[in-house]
């Protein structure tokens, strides 16, 4: 009977075809990059370390244990200064047309006002921050774009619009495996795990006819629920053949409210009947259901997520950290710090030396020690001359480790030696900042694509009028526009170059400082145009819709100010004329 019941429990565990082979292209990428994770977890002890007792230095002999939190200044250093350089204002994101007809003013603002709108409402920064820190801890990282429709009761029990759009959905490096020597991350299969509670699936059925198809896959898995409460402990032990990653056991996962998904994306090539499949998504349910095989719905037939590597492999797609090179100085700089404090503490207080038949004693100022005639107290002088040297190697090391994480320094307020103009310290900042520079621009080459493909999800799902709240650039008044789909219908990418926009105006207009203050500034100044160069600074600066600079306004001011005053000063000798005339006729 007991036979009977394993067979009973296998068949219900049994996966179908695609389930299997999804399964174990999880299981056979997932094991592959072991030493990957092994790697990742280990920064993650330092960044979060609040002693060396949970890191590697913990194998040190050192009675001190205390870590010197470098690797987490580095992290947050990065991460800030990313941050302000992706978004430094609220005009990050341009419109380049691909057509006459695309590149018109009206089309090109309905877009990015659309654009704007919408990453503001659904939280774009926040899971772009969220990137970031992907980008600096794992050296990856990875997004794909969502349509969300949320919805909120209102005062006459109507359903009222909360947010409807397309949202950036981060998606964690553990839970996402591919082919790693792939001559592009494009150009490989992907597979994306993610787990959801029972409810969360029966709610997305019941309210989205798109997910209908999670009805019947919760059906079986309520089968297995059932199952993991009928049979015992033993049945199970015999029938499993694999275990769901953060479960113990797969009788452990069966009673959880939580189910797992593996979502294929990309080409396979079915054994059975020969055919190649192209641009596939297939959904799996507990490893062992497939609830959905499809096309995937974009319009080129590619997946949509996106990828971004830190430090590049030549022939891996699994990228460096800036971080990861750093593990081994963090370990010295722990290294030096306790070993510095474990000598400074031999210098105050040395080990004692005691020579014959001596009474315990305290040792302590005006202490008294009882000694024999032969007895004697004696401190083991060290020789500790180069411990305070620890300082400056520490020191050192902390400089290297910015250095070596491409950290801007003079932007960081780290000043270099030497008397410098303001051109100079520009200039050398722009310089030291090219590292940083560099990788700040893939990760906004990252964030481009993503933001198209948001484009054109909105674009695929939109069937009914927008209303988005948008403020006037020339005179900073609240508009509220209706956009449908025809207004985001157009031939053209969406490129968010705030970052490089502002870098590159404040540069110039550093630069035009800088000659202007020379004496070649002398010499063309006859030739320049003040109308131009107000212009100019009105667009650096960002002063538009103050209506600041017009052409010769203050030669019109001035004339109006002259004219007013002179005003004035005829209308009080008018008044002073009338006093001394009816004076004079009072006099009469």
């Amino acid at each position: 009977m007991a036979n009977d019941k394993v067979a009973e429990l296998v068949g219900l565990l049994s996966p179908d075809s695609p389930s299997e082979w999804v399964s174990n292209l999880w299981n056979k990428y997932h094991y592959q990059r072991a030493e990957k994770l092994s790697e990742w977890a280990e920064v993650d002890k330092y960044i979060f370390a609040t002693d060396t007792t949970t890191t590697s230095n913990s194998s040190n002999p050192w009675t001190h244990n205390t870590t010197i939190p470098k690797l987490t200044q580095i992290r947050d250093n990065l991460h800030a200064n990313y941050l302000s350089s992706l978004f430094p204002n609220d005009k990050w994101l341009t419109w380049m047309a691909y057509s006459r007809e695309s590149a018109v003013k009206e089309k090109a603002k309905t877009i990015t006002s659309y654009m704007e709108n919408k990453t503001r409402e659904g939280g774009f920064r926040d899971t772009v921050s969220s990137l970031l820190y992907d980008y600096i801890d794992k050296g990856v990282c990875f997004s794909i774009p969502t349509f969300e429709a949320r919805y909120k009761q209102g005062q006459n029990g109507q359903k009222v619009a909360s947010f409807i759009g397309p949202k950036l959905c981060r998606i964690s490096p553990y839970d996402i495996v591919f082919n790693p020597l792939a001559s592009s991350f494009q150009n490989t299969h992907k597979v994306v795990r993610s787990m959801a509670t029972v409810g969360e699936l029966k709610k997305l059925a019941a309210t989205n006819p798109d997910h209908s198809f999670w009805t019947p896959a919760l059906e079986q898995h309520e089968l297995k629920q059932l199952a993991s409460q009928t049979y015992s402990i033993d049945d199970w032990q015999k029938a499993e053949q694999y275990s769901v990653d953060g479960f113990g056991s797969l009788r452990e996962y069966y009673q959880s409210n939580s189910v797992e998904i593996l979502e294929f994306y990309g080409d396979y090539h079915d054994a059975e009947t020969g055919e190649l499949h192209l641009n596939r998504m297939i959904t799996v349910v507990d490893r062992t259901i497939m609830v959905r095989n499809e096309e995937i719905p974009s319009y080129d037939g590619r997946d949509m997520i996106e990828m971004v590597g830190w430090r590049k492999r030549p022939d891996n797609l699994w990228a460096m950290g800036p971080l990861d090179n750093l593990v081994g100085m963090q370990y010295m700089l722990d290294h030096y710090l306790n070993m510095g404090a474990n000598a400074l503490d031999l210098k105050v207080m040395p080990p004692k030396k005691i020579i014959g038949d001596v009474e315990e004693f305290v040792w302590e100022p005006n202490g008294e020690i009882h000694i024999d005639e032969n007895g004697d107290v004696q401190e083991l002088a060290q020789q500790f001359g180069d411990v305070f040297a620890v300082k400056d190697m520490i020191q050192e090391l902390e400089a290297r480790m910015e250095m070596y994480a491409g950290a801007p320094r003079e932007a960081m307020g780290i000043r270099t030696p030497g008397e410098k103009t303001a051109f100079e310290v520009q200039t050398l900042e722009n310089a030291s900042g090219r590292i940083f520079g560099e990788k700040i621009a893939q990760f906004e080459i990252f964030l481009e694509k993503n933001l198209n493909n948001m484009l054109e999800v909105s674009h695929r799902n939109m069937d009914y009028t927008d209303t988005i709240r948008v403020v006037d650039d020339d005179y900073g008044a609240v508009q509220f526009m209706e956009i449908t789909k025809e207004d985001i219908t157009a031939d053209g990418i969406l490129r968010p170059i705030g970052a490089r926009h502002f870098a590159q105006k404040a540069q110039e207009l550093q630069n035009l400082v800088g000659i202007f203050n020379s004496p070649l500034g002398q010499m063309i100044a006859p030739h320049t145009s003040s109308v131009a160069m107000s212009k100019f600074v009105e667009d650096v600066v960002d002063l538009r819709g103050y209506n600041m600079f017009q052409e010769n306004i203050a030669i019109q001011e001035q004339q109006e100010t002259a004219s007013l005053a002179q005003q004035a000063e005829e209308d009080v000798a008018v008044a002073g004329q009338m006093s001394e005339e009816e004076a004079m006729m009072g006099a009469l």
